[in-house]
């Protein structure tokens, strides 16, 4: 091998080795999913899945993070409270949640950080015009597609609905939702601005 192959590949590989700073940012994040929580949901309909903030900083992970950097720290939010700790909405924890109807939306969190990351670094290193519009866009499919997908599946086989009424009560959670996306890209547009590397230079 060539040594300028051989730097080439040591360059690639130094790029997806995770930093102090990296970590770093997983744990904050982690931490500010599990703070999100901590603010009252509001029970919806009769099996009382909450809307919470928690989709905001979920979706801030993956808009700031990147997929894998947003997956390890929403995951890592997930995995504490499966663990135990008392933070998810209403200061419920442990593997039971996983036999209520809110499980879809739980097993979905760190599956839509990684794909509105994967999405939003397609975005911020392909683009300069719209970039707000294309981050929304990437956090509305993801959130369509993985949270209020999984979300539906969790309260047809948790909440022994048929698809029909899964669908109609996950519909209540769409006006909060667009409005969350709305202010997570605001913020996460904000700090690219003021931090260019935190995410593009994953993806050099």
């Amino acid at each position: 091998m060539s040594q300028t192959t051989s730097a080439s590949v040591e360059r690639n590989s130094s790029r997806k080795r995770w930093t102090a700073t990296d970590l770093g940012l997983i744990a904050v994040f982690a931490a500010l999913v599990a703070a999100s929580a901590i603010v009252p949901g509001i029970p919806v309909g009769a099996l009382g899945v909450p809307i919470t903030l928690v989709t905001l900083t979920v979706m801030l992970s993956g808009l700031v993070l990147g997929p894998g950097r947003g997956f390890a720290a929403v995951g890592l939010y997930v995995l504490l409270g499966l663990a135990g700790l008392p933070i998810f909405s209403g200061g419920r924890s442990g593997l039971g949640i996983l036999a209520t109807a809110s499980a879809g939306y739980i097993i979905a969190f760190p599956l839509a950080a990684a794909a509105t990351g994967y999405l939003a670094a397609l975005v911020i290193r392909k683009t300069v015009r719209n970039r707000s519009l294309l981050l929304f866009a990437a956090a509305m499919v993801s959130s369509i597609v993985l949270i209020h997908g999984l979300g539906v599946l969790g309260m047809m086989v948790n909440g022994k609905l048929d698809f029909t009424k899964a669908f109609i009560a996950d519909l209540a959670f769409y006006p909060g939702d667009i409005l969350k996306n709305v202010l997570a890209v605001i913020i996460a547009v904000a700090i690219h601005k003021a931090f260019p590397d935190v995410l593009v230079r994953r993806v050099k």
